[in-house]
């Protein structure tokens, strides 16, 4: 019917904004700048972006979750306000960028958070820095390629998510006339990445929490439910009536997810 509300994922929110009082800054890794926000105090909690977005997309879980949590959200390399090197752009840089910013805020160990492309990051930490992974919460992941739907990238929600990206990367980035070359050393990555194998994924001792939207338009369901099933221990959700992007969509659910996750892989 004209004027019908669409459904919850079928809507992209508006990205919200970093909280107000976030301590900001740029740990210097391997000629790069790598930009952070750091908001609250208590167990560390490390935010990992998806592709082309920026730290900003995790405003909602960052107010929340730092009234009692130190939460660190990272804008990847090339992305938001980060530098970009001539090195080759890839998971296990992304991973070791994260490290990096623990390093640089002198964090032995932290619990991530990870959205798509920050998911998969997620992933190799826990795969490779194994010992800096304080919990992992991995939502909408692949980890091959095969996971994905094909043209869901092509749908009215991607469509918009990707204008949006190169609005806001024109106007935080230190090099705002160079998303051309994030967005082709992005497609590089996506072409042969990622490309991890289910006896890696059984090496993953980080507590993990696999989740995803009900209606995610480029993972499958099957996909998810199969690395959720490849991980030792690991917890499934899939959030109802929501889609890739179920952190703007409905972030109060998103968050007491997160929350969940961070209370059951609590230290002892």
């Amino acid at each position: 019917m004209p004027g019908e509300a669409r459904p919850s994922w079928e809507s992209l929110p508006p990205t919200p904004a970093l909280p107000p009082q976030a301590r900001t800054g740029f740990a210097a890794i391997d000629n790069a700048r790598i930009f952070y926000a750091e908001f609250g105090e208590g167990r560390p909690v490390v935010f990992l972006h998806g592709g082309l977005a920026n730290a900003d997309y995790w405003g909602h879980q960052l107010e929340d979750l730092g009234r009692d949590h130190r939460v660190i959200a990272i804008d990847l390399r090339g992305h938001g306000r980060s530098t970009r090197s001539d090195e080759r752009l890839t998971y296990a840089r992304f991973s070791s960028d994260a490290v990096g910013v623990m390093d640089h805020l002198k964090l032995p160990r932290a619990a991530i958070v990870g959205w798509s492309d920050g998911a998969i990051a997620g992933l190799d930490l826990a795969m490779r820095h194994g010992d800096r992974a304080d919990g992992l919460f991995a939502f909408a992941a692949n980890f091959t390629r095969d996971g994905g739907i094909a043209a869901g990238n092509q749908s009215r929600v991607f469509a918009l998510y990707k204008q949006r990206c190169a609005a806001e990367y024109a106007r935080l980035s230190p090099q705002p006339n160079d998303y051309p070359q994030l967005l082709g050393a992005m497609k590089a990555m996506w072409q042969s990445e990622p490309n991890y194998s289910k006896s890696q994924l059984a090496a993953i001792a980080t507590r993990t929490w696999v989740v995803d939207g009900e209606h995610d338009e480029i993972i499958s369901q099957g996909h998810t439910r199969e690395l959720a099933a490849a991980i030792p221990k690991a917890t499934l959700v899939i959030e109802p009536a929501v889609s890739h992007f179920a952190l703007l969509q409905r972030p109060e659910r998103f968050t007491q997810d997160v929350r969940s996750f961070l209370d059951a892989t609590k230290p002892v």
